[in-house]
């Protein structure tokens, strides 16, 4: 296809045209290369099998066939052009019949290789209401395996971008009310504002759009086959009346947490209230997408010791003022761990090795447990890890498998089998501050009487006040304080770097609290935790004090 080239709807009614020259009447089937459908790949007998790569004079001819069948609303024609036909017809006709797509102009760029990358300027009118629809995608053009034949790959993406294997694209009345997002203080929550917040906000809409009081809408939106998973809306023709839904949220933190994410290119970040589990601020980067602050499953390095610390302390091994041994390397049923740069800490007490986060001293203490789950069990006990978590949209609540021997001490530093998430790490944080597990919430419960998690019993006082001076020492003088530095109030901090198989570089982990609220981030191959999350967790509780 000539570059500039324009697929143009008129009223319904489609033709194609290039440079401002109509083609008309076109039989597509006429001008195909071999003959039959594309969905069935058939040949003749006769003809011979052309195989290779697809040529630029191929790429140009199939997708412009491909187009012109689209624009003219032939969805058989066009499906046959696919190497999928049983499933581009039906998608193809719900283009016009489902969607309500009634006039368009579709402009394809030039080719990249294989790819036709194209945009769309449409109108969807649904009831008398219309409105105009933008969005680009993108073709790529494949041989055929049987006939040989350039055919567009077929994919629900070819349509919309954002159309997935079983998602359907429709436009009428919204399955549920828009809602109208508030912070704890009314403040507006906006996607556009706050982007990290927009799976956030579909979810609690589709949740509790109706709860909210609103009325729905006329929206395009593209419906999940998981039930579970909310409408994605991609064009409101009527807002209808959205209720007000006032989240835990703080419009200041989210805010910082949202500057705070973007100077790194994957990094998540979340804020919680310790006195009440209010969940403050959300934040990720990548914005759009998998919420990887709440549902992400990744080891959390020396963080993890805030866990292990207060497990020791509970059972009487340790304390923080107590004299523990931190060599280079410790060895657990032939499995051996090292510090950093092989350091260790002559004299030091719990407390500094704690703050400078010596792995070593914490391996050593695992035999003196006499049970392997020990940390398993204070992890869910005590800190509500595990737990069935109702957050009030959809989260990972952690997870601390019952491990023995060598997978078991890689445990007490945040390795092996460990799984948490920033949300995690901040609840951990806050259940040391107070002591007292509270599961973290971004809606009230009131709303919709869920239940909500406990945890089996409290920190003892004493282990809660050792912890968190632990961690105020770590922010004043070890590996916590240049991150926490512009942090004013009663402070503490504990990092964390885990190393991931493949990676060249350990994920960056950090864990903070400043007076009334708890934070913690993570960056993917940020190195050392104060480096990186810490930094992202200190502007947060900034913000948020």
């Amino acid at each position: 296809m000539r570059s500039g080239a324009k697929v143009a709807i008129v009223g319904g009614v489609f033709a194609v045209v290039v440079g401002g020259v109509g083609y008309g009447a076109y039989n597509v089937l006429d001008g195909l290369n071999g003959g039959g459908g594309g969905g069935t790949d058939s040949k003749s007998a006769s003809a011979e099998v052309k195989t290779g790569p697809v040529t630029k004079a191929e790429i140009d001819d199939a997708s412009k066939k491909f187009l012109k069948a689209w624009a003219d609303g032939d969805a058989d024609t066009a499906s046959q052009l696919t190497n999928n036909a049983a499933e581009a017809g039906p998608a193809l006709t719900g283009y016009r019949e489902t969607a309500h797509v009634t006039e368009a102009v579709i402009t394809p760029g030039p080719a990249v290789g294989a790819k036709v990358p194209y945009t769309v300027k449409a109108t969807v009118s649904f009831e008398g209401r219309s409105k105009p629809w933008s969005y680009s995608s993108e073709l790529t053009v494949v041989r055929g395996l049987t006939t040989g034949r350039p055919l567009v790959d077929w994919a629900p993406a070819v349509i919309h971008p954002d159309l997935t294997d079983g998602a359907t694209l429709r436009t009428g009345a919204a399955s549920t009310p828009s809602i109208e997002a508030v912070d704890h203080n009314g403040r507006p929550l906006t996607k556009e504002k706050y982007p990290s917040l927009g799976t956030i906000l579909d979810a609690l809409r589709a949740k509790y759009g109706e709860k909210a009081g609103g009325t729905a809408g006329i929206e395009t939106v593209i419906e999940n086959a998981d039930a579970k998973s909310p409408d994605k809306t991609l064009l409101t023709l009527t807002k209808g009346r959205p209720g007000k839904l006032r989240t835990t949220l703080d419009a200041n933190a989210q805010a910082a947490a949202e500057v705070a994410v973007k100077k790194f290119s994957q990094a998540s970040v979340v804020a919680v209230k310790p006195s009440t589990g209010a969940i403050r601020a959300v934040a990720n980067n990548p914005a759009t997408g998998f919420n990887a602050a709440m549902q992400g499953k990744q080891a959390p390095g020396s963080t993890m010791k805030i866990v292990t610390a207060a497990m020791l302390i509970e059972k009487g091994l340790a304390s923080a003022d107590q004299k523990i041994e931190c060599p280079p390397t410790a060895t657990y049923y032939s499995r051996t761990f090292k510090n950093l740069d092989d350091f260790s800490i002559p004299d030091g007490t719990l407390t500094t090795s704690f703050a400078r986060s010596c792995n070593t001293a914490f391996i050593k203490l695992i035999d003196d447990t006499k049970d392997d789950a020990a940390l398993a069990k204070e992890a869910r006990d005590v800190f509500g890890i595990g737990l069935d978590w109702q957050t009030g949209v959809v989260s990972y609540d952690g997870g601390v498998p019952e491990e023995t021997q060598g997978e078991a001490a890689a445990q007490y530093i945040g390795q092996g089998t460990v799984q948490m998430n920033a949300l995690n790490m901040a609840s951990i944080t806050a259940t040391a501050r107070t002591g007292t597990f509270r599961q973290p919430i971004i809606v009230d419960r009131e709303l919709d009487n869920r239940p909500i998690a406990t945890a089996a019993r409290p920190l003892p006082p004493y282990v809660s006040q050792q912890v968190t001076n632990m961690m105020r020492q770590t922010a004043s003088w070890g590996t916590g304080k240049a991150a926490m530095a512009s942090v004013v109030g009663d402070k503490g901090a504990k990092t964390g770097s885990a190393e991931v198989d493949g990676q060249a570089t350990s994920n960056s982990w950090f864990a903070g609290f400043n007076n009334d609220l708890a934070a913690a981030a993570v960056v993917q191959s940020g190195g050392h935790g104060g480096d990186a999350a810490g930094p992202v967790v200190a502007a947060v509780l900034r913000a948020g004090s």
